[in-house]
């Protein structure tokens, strides 16, 4: 793999740790009702966050104003790839009160 090729993943790399924390407290968060239901809407969430994310990541970092600067795609794909991932959690946190907490 390229410098060039890896570069849109470089954003994800470094939030990495991060998205890890927010993957966590949203699967914790609340405690109950923990039945199958829940676990498979929040596997479904984790996956189109962590999804969304990639996509956005490689769209923004294709489509950057490379005239800002080399390093501006880098801060483009990192600033989408997190409002995408904040976006579809918040969501989906939402969503799973009004269908599954809220009984």
């Amino acid at each position: 793999m390229s410098n060039v090729a890896a570069q849109p993943a470089l954003a994800l790399i470094l939030f990495a740790p991060w998205f890890l924390i927010l993957a966590t407290l949203y699967w914790c968060y609340p405690r109950q009702p923990r039945d199958a239901r829940r676990r498979l809407f929040d596997v479904a969430a984790l996956a189109l966050a962590f999804i969304g994310c990639l996509l956005s990541l490689h769209w923004s970092f294709g489509v950057a104003d490379r005239s800002y600067g080399q390093l501006w795609p880098q801060i483009l794909a990192t600033s989408v790839g997190y409002g995408v991932f904040l976006a579809v959690l918040g969501g989906a946190f939402w969503l799973r009160r009004k269908l599954l907490v809220a009984r």
